[in-house]
């Protein structure tokens, strides 16, 4: 009992912790969905772990007057889809075999609808709405993971997100990797699978993960004798897992920035933006001296979701 007490009262400062560093740097946006801003960061469902601002030239002071569209005009958009752990939030058991008391977060996540509920958290996943030079829109996300659909449905809609131009994959854990079938739900459809395949960076670790769990989604040609099904059409670009790789996505840089995901696994983060320079880490533990002081730009915003034992 004793236990579950000292857990609950961990958890209610790891609460408080958050709230306060999200106040302090998102105040702007937490009551409306649409800061008018140079890089407007859009919080779907959001409580972030961690959040270190170094600098940001794009974030403007509490108090600044926000739009009220949520369509943004001549901009770039960050809209993080998901910010939970891999089971989510609420945990299953919590509501199922509640402690004494029982845990607040998970029961607040079923408090009110999803979409008004900042305790309600999917899967790690960033999704880049590129205003490129030329005026034309790229829709970028990094990871697909378990409840990749989920996000899509309840926040592409709300923000007219009409489809992925590329996708971006951090590691091969379940809650990155799992939502790469439903791809196939944000593509054209198309009974022959003749539709252009979306491009799919990650590393060669990961590429050899995903060729053991989804085969049939880097199977080039059919065997004789197999049926044509419709599967997602992707387009597989092994990059550089090294320190400051670079590679191109949808006519964006991004640059490699791997770290520790405990300490015998390593994810990758991202580095990329032009006027505002973002590093997105989703997974880690530990974040390399070498990455840590890689002399980026002091203007550089690092969004990372750190994980820990409930």
């Amino acid at each position: 009992m004793e236990r579950e007490r000292e857990r609950e009262r961990e958890r209610e400062r790891d609460e408080i912790a958050r709230e306060s560093v999200l106040k302090k740097l998102f105040t702007y946006s937490i009551r409306s969905n649409c800061p008018s801003v140079s890089l407007s960061l859009v919080l779907g469902s959001i409580v972030i772990a961690v959040v270190m601002l170094m600098q940001s030239n794009g974030v403007p002071p509490a108090g600044s007057s926000s739009s009220s569209s949520c369509v943004p005009s001549g901009r770039s958009e960050l809209i993080i889809l998901g910010s939970g752990s891999s089971t989510g939030v609420p945990s299953p058991m919590c509501l199922l075999q509640p402690s004494d008391p029982p845990c607040k977060v998970c029961h607040s996540a079923m408090a009110a609808p999803p979409e008004h509920n900042k305790n309600y958290r999917c899967n790690p996943s960033l999704l880049i709405n590129y205003m490129r030079e030329d005026g034309h829109r790229r829709f970028i996300q990094i990871d697909a993971g378990k409840s990749f659909k989920e996000q899509v449905l309840r926040w592409f809609p709300r923000y007219n997100i009409p489809r992925l131009d590329a996708l971006i994959l951090t590691h091969e854990h379940a809650d990155a990797i799992l939502g790469l079938d439903d791809i196939r739900g944000v593509q054209p459809y198309n009974p022959f699978n003749m539709i252009e395949p979306m491009p799919v960076f990650l590393s060669r670790h990961t590429m050899d993960s995903v060729e053991m769990k989804f085969p049939y989604l880097v199977q080039k040609s059919l065997k004789e004798g197999q049926e044509i099904r419709r599967v997602a059409q992707l387009q597989w670009h092994v990059i550089k897992s090294s320190s400051m790789a670079s590679f191109e996505a949808a006519g964006l840089q991004f640059i490699s920035l791997p770290v520790m995901h405990g300490e015998d696994y390593v994810s990758l983060g991202f580095l990329f933006g032009k006027k505002s320079k973002i590093a997105y880490i989703s997974d880690v533990s530990r974040i390399p001296l070498e990455i840590e002081n890689g002399g980026h730009s002091q203007h550089s915003l690092l969004l990372t979701s750190e994980f820990g034992s409930s």
